[in-house]
């Protein structure tokens, strides 16, 4: 495509949308602008390509079309047949699956299929077989009382969220809390790594129906043979949610036994962060569940996105490109030269580096918390978010750490030299902030002291570090 074709398509859409709502055309312009001038280090972000983007601005929007491809409850759905049934080939030739579902809206709800899929295949109830092979309205009960409480009564192992796992994992605020009966494995206070050894004794003592792997902040490789091997040991289904890492799956930086895909029974993602997508869901998974994970729609998700699994057929053709190992490769060449500028630079790193995308920073040292050093960077033109690191004091609100990642400032060429540069200007901040007091003088967990000149410094320097790296450079909207 065109520098003047890029650019015409979206000032043109501009001009569209300013006939009738000039305050949101303005706000879509201005989120360029901020992206444009801000160092993005939001491990979970990235950049989506100009035809990922216009392929989700147009009438795929106004199509209903619940059930799957050629198996539809409305008519007049055979051009999303064709965009659905793309995506979902696609999928299948990037990871290797024998089976993919691109309906979900997010990764919450790609997890959400992924459970109530597993629930109906593994649980064996009376009341669930009277569900399966009879109408609903022909439950009694008694029926639906003895279904309720066999689904909500299974048990979930998954990794704690201070340990990096993920919300939609088994815990409490999240539905997947209230649906299992969860516990969590952690990592080795001593490195911060899984210990199998631990979580093989946990299984065979809480004798999950499913365990979980993946993380949303663990900074390393996870070994899926050995949590396969520790699964069948106790009979579980295997689920893996890669999406913070899918990206790295498809531009085979992960193989073997750290590819989850031939490893596990059933795996979940996004097809944004490191796969450079939509935002949205999708579902792989081994034959005997595919049909489970087809009936996603209506089981627990509305309607699909057409014009969402759309783009997510552009992300997935361009994901297949050559380009996009060599893309992947250099997401962890960046993070790890970010762990190393940081490292040298004195800061704490939970697990001491990265073998991936992200990099974990314990703030503690610093005198700081995660919202204290979150907000400070943000003042500095530097884009991070707050997590919780293992065994955390401050808890999951204000924690003790900052997730950083590479994937989209790789996707606007920065290299090895830049992150280290970014290095120094995160630790340059977090080094001049200090942490504020109450009104009562007690210690305060979100106030803190940042000289504004200093701040200021540091937006420039960040601007000056992105100047050669334009964001969308073929696009003007002026």
């Amino acid at each position: 495509m065109s520098h003047n074709a890029e650019s015409t398509a979206f000032r043109s859409a501009l001009e569209v949308i300013r006939a009738v709502e000039p305050r949101v055309a303005d706000a879509i312009g201005a989120e360029l602008t901020d992206q444009r001038e801000s160092l993005k280090l939001i491990a979970s972000e990235n950049y989506a390509s100009p035809a990922t983007l216009l392929a989700m601005g147009n009438w795929f929007s106004d199509k209903y079309a619940e059930g799957t491809v050629g198996r539809r409850f409305y008519a007049g759905c055979q051009n999303v047949d064709t965009v659905e049934a793309l995506a979902a080939e696609h999928a299948r030739e990037l990871f290797g699956a024998a089976h993919a579902y691109v309906q979900p809206h997010s990764g919450i709800d790609a997890n959400l299929v992924a459970f109530w899929a597993v629930l109906a295949d593994r649980v064996e109830s009376p009341a669930l077989k009277k569900a399966q092979v009879r109408q609903v309205n022909d439950l009694s009960e008694a029926d639906w009382f003895a279904l309720r409480r066999e689904l909500g009564n299974q048990r979930m192992l998954g990794m704690s969220l201070d340990a990096g796992g993920h919300l939609t994992h088994g815990f409490r605020p999240n539905i997947s809390g209230k649906m299992f009966d969860q516990r969590s494995y952690g990592t080795d206070p001593a490195t911060g790594l899984i210990d199998y050894d631990r979580v093989a004794e946990a299984a065979r003592e809480f004798k999950p129906l499913i365990l979980v792997g993946g993380y949303s902040a663990y900074p390393r490789k996870v070994n899926f043979r050995i949590l396969r091997e520790i699964a069948d040991s106790v009979g579980a289904t295997f689920m893996v949610d890669m999406a913070h890492f899918a990206g790295l799956v498809a531009g085979k930086v992960f193989t073997g036994d750290f590819d989850p895909v031939p490893h596990a029974h059933i795996v979940t993602t996004t097809t944004h962060k490191s796969l450079r997508g939509p935002r949205g869901g999708m579902v792989l998974c081994q034959p005997e569940l595919a049909d489970q994970v087809d009936r996603g729609c209506p089981m627990v998700l509305g309607g699909p996105l057409p014009h969402v699994m759309a783009a997510k057929a552009v992300a997935l053709a361009e994901a297949r490109r050559p380009d996009f190992a060599d893309y992947a490769q250099r997401i962890v060449d960046n993070a790890q030269a970010l762990a190393e500028g940081l490292l040298r630079r004195g800061a704490k790193l939970v697990t001491g580096g990265t073998d991936n995308h992200l990099v974990l920073i314990d703030v503690s040292g610093y005198g700081l918390t995660g919202r204290q050093a979150e907000q400070a960077l943000l003042d500095s033109g530097i884009v991070t978010n707050r997590n919780s690191v293992p065994q955390d004091p401050n808890g999951a609100w204000y924690t003790s750490g900052i997730r950083i990642g590479t994937p989209a400032l790789t996707t606007r060429g920065l290299g090895t030299a830049e992150m280290d540069q970014t290095a120094e200007l995160i630790h340059t901040v977090l080094t001049q902030t200090t942490a504020g007091a109450n009104a009562d003088g007690t210690p305060s967990k979100a106030k803190y002291t940042l000289d504004a000149d200093l701040a200021d410094k540091i937006a420039r320097q960040a601007t000056d570090l992105l100047a050669p790296y334009p964001l969308y450079p073929a696009i003007d909207l002026a």
